[in-house]
């Protein structure tokens, strides 16, 4: 589920520092999306939303629902908010992290790079470069565009000649008026799907910077987060 999330937030950081472009798109899928997307997102000074994530684990019939608020704001602070089941707040600056849960009296203090092994959603954060660089844009099934209303880009890891990619592709749903991201859905290779819906989005509203700052307690304890493999 770590994995997933960093994803995420790699996905909504780099789109919103112009980190992340689409480039050009493939026949089938509207380059004036691409256009909009990207448009959208280089203007956006701010966000603020509240989301639901779901992960489907592969082989068991329920998965494990969470929500909360997510905070950005240029350049590089996000604060995500977990509300429900449990409160969990995630800070990130640039490739910093700092995770911390109240009940356990404990923040854990790492990167970006040690939450997932796979080097292309990190790249998206860090590098200027294309989202083309690491995925490739294709024309969404038609199980992936459902309501036809919506505009859906479907981004499908490019083979690195190293490890297999641990995702298969990534859904982004998008607002057919504003196009900001409403949902990213990621199906892994192990047959996993995390799912985060966005809503009451706002944008440029002038999210206080120090909101996203994180000041440790006095009372808590202070871990190195452990890198995944």
């Amino acid at each position: 589920m770590m994995k997933a999330l960093k994803v995420v937030l790699s996905l909504i950081i780099g789109f919103t520092m112009n980190a992340v472009t689409l480039g050009a798109s493939p026949s089938g899928v509207s380059q004036s999306v691409v256009d909009k997307v990207e448009a959208q997102y280089s203007k956006t000074k701010d966000l603020q939303a509240d989301f639901t994530q779901e992960t489907l684990f592969d082989g068991f019939e329920t998965g494990f629902s969470s929500s909360g608020k997510l905070y950005l704001k240029k350049p590089g602070l996000l604060r995500w908010d977990y509300l429900e089941p449990s409160k969990e707040q995630i800070y990130v600056d640039g490739d910093q992290v700092l995770m911390y849960v109240p009940d356990h009296q404990q923040v854990v203090k790492g990167t970006l790079t040690q939450l997932a092994a796979s080097k292309g959603p990190l790249a998206l954060l860090q590098d200027a470069g294309t989202l083309s660089q690491h995925f490739s844009v294709v024309d969404s099934s038609s199980e992936d565009r459902g309501n036809k209303k919506i505009p859906v880009l479907t981004l499908v890891p490019k083979s690195t000649g190293e490890k297999p990619p641990t995702l298969k592709k990534i859904v982004l749903k998008l607002s057919p008026d504003s196009f900001l991201i409403q949902e990213i859905t990621l199906f892994e290779a192990s047959g996993n799907v995390s799912r985060v819906a966005f809503d009451h989005i706002q944008v440029n509203q002038g999210v206080s910077a120090r909101l996203l700052q994180f000041e440790v307690p006095s009372d808590v304890v202070v871990v190195e987060m452990p890198a995944l493999r």
